[in-house]
Order: structure tokens, then sequence, then C-alpha cells
């Protein structure tokens, strides 16, 4: 019986050296139950220090991002501001309006952090990213479409299309990369992501040409990064922000066994699709909520994930938490360096954030550390 050459079969099975033992999973080897002991150096310990020193680099962050801007304003009257508020202090109330964008960057970055992590070990794929995969393109279209023809001009209103948008690629693109013999192996989900945003892009592009209605408050919804919000329009996503950061956490194990394949994870007792589509709908609500709230934002859920894996390792129950701590760092980061590098004048953080992780994201590259997964 004729069989496939070798280079075919390496080519959509992941090699050894790329996945992790059973005790990387979370699994003790020979049965279901978890792994007591960690492996490769990442011991437990490691992690709860790093865990601590990355919640105080983001609360830092967050002083930070309340006390600079076009208008500095000292660390003591930003903490008179958020416990002792006078209304008729003008400091205080530029520590308010700041205090606004703040809460936002940490709901958004908290939403791609975690989607973008949960994204590369469901499809199994280190360049896996809500941007990459089509999931910001199927948002953006979706709320293109509601301005253009319903005439939407809010978050509340934005979305639900964006919720439709990103569900919709989001399968789209699975099942693109499934056709054929092999399935959906990581590089055909690459593949056919960057295919279908690029044609989402067109669709979109159409319909602003279009209208100049449509292409103002599209304009004004993709650029505005965090600058501008309300605290209606974060009210309006955090219960979906929520309901999709449960969804996620819960899965940490079963990305760990999903990485072993699929018919490792269904003999440790898992149920592999069940699984991917508990992660796709939470992956839907955080990205629809991140792009109804600041607009598509690249890079922060691709590069985070890449960070966090030289620290703790490829232990998705960690990665997934401590990935809700640094990817709202670096937004706020972002944003913050983009208030001050052309003052008067701000960049938005969506421009930052791209200029920002592109080069992170090269020298992860380079450097031959990127994850296990």
């Amino acid at each position: 019986m004729r069989t496939a050459p070798a280079t075919a079969r390496e080519s959509t099975t992941p090699s050894p050296a790329s996945m992790p033992s059973l005790a990387d999973a979370g699994v003790a080897r020979g049965s279901g139950t978890p792994a007591k002991a960690p492996t490769k150096g990442f011991t437990n310990r490691r992690r709860l220090m790093w865990l601590l020193i990355l919640v105080a680099s983001l609360a830092a962050i967050c002083l930070v991002s309340l006390a600079v801007g076009a208008r500095n304003v000292s660390p003591p009257t930003v903490l008179d501001a958020l416990f002792n508020f006078e209304p008729a202090n003008g400091d205080h109330a530029v520590v308010r309006s700041r205090l606004v964008r703040t809460v936002a960057g940490l709901v958004v970055g908290c939403s791609l952090g975690l989607a973008g992590t949960s994204m590369q070990g469901v499809a199994r794929n280190p360049l896996a990213d809500p941007g990459i995969l089509g999931v910001n393109a199927g948002a953006s279209l979706a709320v293109v479409a509601g301005i253009f023809f319903f005439g939407a001009a809010t978050v509340s209103n934005y979305l639900w299309f964006a919720f439709a948008g990103s569900a919709v690629a989001a399968v789209a693109v699975y099942a693109v990369a499934s056709l054929g013999r092999s399935g959906a192996t990581p590089v055909k989900l690459a593949l056919a992501g960057a295919a279908i945003t690029a044609g989402l892009g067109s669709l979109t592009s159409a319909m602003l040409v279009s209208s100049q209605q449509s292409l103002d408050l599209f304009r004004t919804w993709q650029v505005g990064g965090l600058a501008g919000k309300s605290w209606q329009s974060i009210v309006a996503v955090l219960p979906f922000v929520v309901m999709g950061i449960l969804l996620l956490l819960v899965t940490g194990k079963l990305l760990n066994i999903l990485a072993l394949g699929d018919d490792m994870a269904r003999g440790l007792g898992q149920r592999p699709g069940l699984g991917r589509a508990i992660s796709a709908l939470g992956i839907v609500l955080l990205c629809g909520s991140a792009t109804a709230l600041a607009g598509p934002i690249a890079f922060i859920g691709l590069v985070v994930p890449h960070l966090l894996r030289g620290l703790v390792g490829p232990d998705y129950r960690w990665l997934l938490p401590l990935s809700l701590v640094v990817a709202p760092a670096v937004l706020l980061l972002a944003d913050l360096v983009g208030r001050v590098i052309l003052l008067p004048s701000e960049v938005p953080a969506s421009i930052l954030a791209a200029m920002l992780g592109a080069p992170v994201f090269i020298a992860v590259v380079r450097r031959g550390k990127q994850a296990e997964l």
C-alpha cells in the first residue's frame, strides 16, 4: 500500500519536540489526573513570583496612566483624586477623565490578551491572533455594515454587529482551513485567515467609499483607540467580557492536552470538539467586545503569549490568567507613549500597539524562543 512521503506527514503533525509532556499538560503519566510536579524548570514558585511582579507592574502602569499626559499630575494628587474627589479641582477632573481611559485599556487589553492566548492553544499555531485569523476583520466589516445600513453610532449598537461578524469570520476561517485530507492544520488556518481577512477588508472598503457618512463614523471608531471612551460604553461590553473570561479560564488543562493531539485528548477522557466550541464562544465574546469598544487593535494577542512562555513555560493553566495581567499592561503602555510622543497631539493606541508589538515579536522569533505548543 502506497504511503505518503515523510515530509508531508511532518508538515501536518507537530514534532515531539514541539509538544508538551503529560506533566506540562497537567496530566499525570498513565492517568487523567493532574500532574503534581511541573517540568522543564518552570516551577510554580517561579511562576508565582512572576505573577506578583507582573501584577505590581500593571498597578504601576495604571498609576502612571492616570498621572501622565498633556497635563502631568503628581502621584499624591492622583490618589487624592481617586479617594477624595473635588469637582472644583482641575487636577482631580483630569485624573477622573483618565480613569475612564485606563479602565477601557484594562478591559480591552484583558480581552485581546486572553483571546489571543486561547486562539494559539485551540489552533495549535503560535501565529494565531484575532487579527491574523480574521476575527477582527469580521467584526470590523459587521460594524461598518451596521453603520452603513442601520446607522449604528454607539458602542451598544456596534456590539451586536461585532459579535456576529466575529463569529461568522471564525467559522468561515475554520471551514476553509478544514477542506482537504489533512484538516485544519496550523499552516492552513493561518493562510485561510489571511485570505479571508483580505476579502473582508475589501468589502469593508467598498462600503466606506460609497458613503461619506459611514466613512466619517467608521474613521472615528477605527482610530479611536482608548481616547474618548465613556463609562456607558464600558458598562455595555463588561458583562460579555466577564462571560468570555470565565469561559476561557477554565480551558487551561484542555488546551494543554489538545497540544498532544486529539487522539491523546480523547484517550484522557476529554472532548476536543466541545472544548473548542467553548473556547470559540469565549473568543468571539472577547474579540467582539474589544473591537466594538476600541476598534481593531493588532499584535496584543499575538505578542503577549510569546512573552509569557519565556517566563512561565507552555502551561496554559498559567498562561491564560497571566495574559489578563500582561496584555492590559502592554496596551496601556502603548497608549501612554501615544499621549506624550507628539504633544499636544496624540497617537492612537492601536498604532502604537503595532509599532511596539511588531519589533518584540520579531525579536522573540529571532532568538528562537517561540512557544512549544
